[in-house]
């Protein structure tokens, strides 16, 4: 601790945001696109093939392991569905995404900046992950030379 330190301003904690109802709303949204364009429903209605995914997905989201630090569901590791229910959702949000866009712009831009975000932390990970491995590389071979060069020298 420096003696400047109390005039500086204190690092504030990030804040972390619950996106678990907006997301749930973003999905709700994009199954009623959806269901709407393939299976001729009116309005808000979903066919019973669409709410049973759709509540298996609203289920699923409440019991993320990652609690309110989940990423979104289309960039996320880890599966919570199995695999057909996957498949099917993926498609849904892949297959809408046109449609998404003229019908909700803004909800549209912000999903995909988020993804942005998602896949550039990922990306930024990974570049730290692979200079440490080299970092960690570089000081074994270092020690090894110079284990040889004190053997040498006796």
């Amino acid at each position: 601790m420096s003696i400047f330190d109390r005039f500086l301003p204190k690092k504030k904690q990030p804040e972390v945001k619950n996106t678990i109802p907006q997301e749930k709303a973003n999905i709700k949204k994009t199954f009623g696109v959806y269901c709407s364009k393939h299976h001729s429903t009116k309005g808000d209605k979903l066919c019973p093939k669409c709410t049973a995914l759709l509540a298996t997905v609203m289920t699923k989201i409440n019991r993320c392991p990652y609690g309110i630090t989940k990423p979104i569901c289309d960039r996320c590791e880890q599966q919570c569905f199995g695999s057909s229910q996957n498949k099917e959702f993926m498609k849904i949000m892949s297959s809408v995404s046109k449609g998404m866009f003229l019908r909700h712009p803004m909800m549209s831009i912000k999903h995909k900046m988020a993804s942005i975000s998602v896949d550039y932390a990922k990306r930024e990970q990974e570049k730290r992950l692979a200079e440490k491995n080299a970092a960690k590389k570089k000081n074994a071979e270092e020690k090894i030379k110079a284990k040889d060069e004190g053997k040498k020298s006796k």
